[in-house]
């Protein structure tokens, strides 16, 4: 046979390079994943959180977070309140956390009353927010996809799905905005606190299977980044808000509104490497959960 008379001759068969370079890159994934191994996670996805330049990721992240999710909250918060002519969001803010003096003053300025926004609140002006959500989602397409190694999707692939995981994210937040609301007005239980994690754990566990390809590899492993996600959403992302952000807006006391807003846009930015942080440990503490045939088989960039 013509093959093998080829073969025997010591040509290499048709597609052989292909097939051998197939199978060494393999080999490779695989002795990176057991070297992983032998370090402890966090470091492993310190390591991981520059080498995928985290710092420059959620800086694009921090501003898609402040153009977007902000007007979407405020408006948000406009129609929860009947576009109220007498209370804003600045004044709720003020009570959570306890601010007073110049610093209160400072947020109250910041935020008009709900009855200013009421011409917003159609088709047209939600649209607007909620297009400009795409390049966020598409950004947080991109961070997934290099923490988990993955190839992207083609762009109009990653636009519908990005704008899927927009629409989750923004159902989860205003499902437990509404848990937090009922825990505040029935008795601050423990357990209702603890509920108030179950959206969030849904949204980080799900966010692989939405945002990247081959989402679904090693699916029992994803609790681990629902996991994380909510760890650093309930405890590093609320006592941020809680203790940094009252920090960042009396030291920008003395600029006036512009100051608070800048605050805020400090505070964006600290939300936004939480959320490449999310990326990058769900990612790694997936990668030791999972089958390691199906971690090295899905993987399509492992460094040198």
């Amino acid at each position: 046979m013509p093959d093998d008379e080829e073969s025997s001759s010591g040509h290499k068969l048709p597609g052989a390079d292909k097939l051998d370079h197939f199978t060494k890159s393999l080999t490779a994934r695989a002795e990176k994943l057991e070297e992983s191994k032998k370090l402890g996670p966090l470091v492993v996805a310190t390591k991981r959180f520059f080498e995928i330049e985290g710092l420059d990721l959620g800086g694009l992240l921090a501003l898609e977070l402040f153009t977007t999710i902000i007007p979407l909250v405020i408006l948000g918060f406009s129609k929860a309140s009947h576009f109220s002519t007498s209370v804003s969001l600045g004044d709720e803010i003020i009570k959570w956390l306890d601010l007073t003096g110049e610093t209160a003053d400072q947020v109250r300025g910041l935020f008009s009353t709900g009855d200013a926004l009421k011409s917003t609140w159609t088709f047209l002006g939600l649209a607007g927010f909620l297009f400009w959500g795409i390049p966020m989602a598409a950004q947080v397409a991109k961070t997934w996809a290099r923490a988990f190694r993955r190839e992207r999707f083609p762009f109009w692939t990653e636009v519908w799905r990005g704008f899927a995981w927009f629409m989750v994210l923004l159902l989860t937040q205003w499902i437990t905005i509404e848990m937090m609301a009922y825990r505040h007005a029935h008795g601050r239980s423990f357990f209702l606190w603890l509920a108030t994690a179950v959206p969030s754990f849904i949204l980080w566990s799900i966010t692989p299977i939405i945002l990247i390809r081959h989402g679904r590899a090693g699916l029992k492993a994803l609790m681990w980044c629902g996991l994380v996600g909510t760890v650093i959403d309930l405890f590093i992302g609320r006592l941020s808000l809680k203790i940094v952000l009252p920090m960042l807006l009396s030291g920008w006391s003395g600029f006036g509104p512009i100051g608070a807003a800048m605050a805020f846009m400090t505070m964006c930015t600290v939300l936004a490497a939480m959320w490449v942080a999310t990326a990058v440990l769900g990612a790694v503490l997936w990668e030791r959960n999972a089958p390691p045939d199906e971690v090295v088989a899905v993987q399509t960039a492992v460094p040198e």
